[in-house]
């Protein structure tokens, strides 16, 4: 059973996303005056903050299997330092293939100072909306692991959403260890919209 205030928390995240996301859509000129508050009650009475996702792979595991998991993704309209943080296991656009997304942890955001462990290369500092992922799986070569150690900075445009909680069997599953901020935000998400028989459901191993 669901508390008040965890329904309230949860209303708040979604009116927070629905003005984020109708905000986003009327700055591009896909809405204009009248439908911008139509966009923001549609968004807040229908839909989820939440979506499923299939990852295969072990590039993440033990978070997600050697054989894949289904994620609970909670999206993020726009991805920025206020809204994801570092530690955090996010789903973004694969920088090298368009049509592709990737499951990694985000290690560092702008300012950051990166160093190689090759002395060859030079340190340098992460430039503003820009961000490092990982993969969590360390017996992975860099090349193995597909990672910021290969492809370099991504664009924090490229984050859509961050797992809250993966299934990787019927009988093998929990919340995903993110940062301290965003679990305790997501907290209220997650007890409304986990469906685990719902997973169990869409799960494709």
């Amino acid at each position: 059973m669901v508390s008040l205030s965890t329904w309230f928390r949860y209303l708040g995240h979604k009116l927070e996303y629905s003005l984020s996301l109708s905000l986003k859509n009327y700055s591009r000129g896909q809405i204009n005056d009248i439908e911008l508050r139509d966009s923001v009650w549609k968004y807040v009475f229908q839909g989820k903050l939440t979506y499923l996702h299939w990852n295969k792979g072990g590039e993440m595991a033990p978070v997600i299997g050697e054989q894949g998991g289904t994620l609970l993704v909670r999206k993020i309209p726009a991805a920025d330092p206020t809204r994801v943080f570092v530690g955090d296991v996010v789903v973004l656009k694969d920088p090298e293939k368009s049509d592709n997304y990737l499951v990694r942890r985000l290690a560092a955001i702008e300012g950051y100072e990166m160093a190689s462990t090759d002395e060859k290369d030079d340190p340098f500092v992460l430039e503003k909306d820009q961000c490092w992922v990982l993969a969590d799986n360390g017996n992975l070569k860099p090349k193995e692991a597909n990672d910021s150690r290969t492809f370099g900075p991504v664009s924090m445009t490229n984050i859509v959403g961050r797992a809250i909680y993966c299934l990787r069997t019927a009988v093998d599953h929990g919340p995903v260890q993110n940062s301290h901020f965003s679990m305790r935000k997501d907290s209220p998400v997650l007890e409304v919209e986990l469906d685990v028989d719902d997973m169990v459901k869409n799960h494709k191993a």
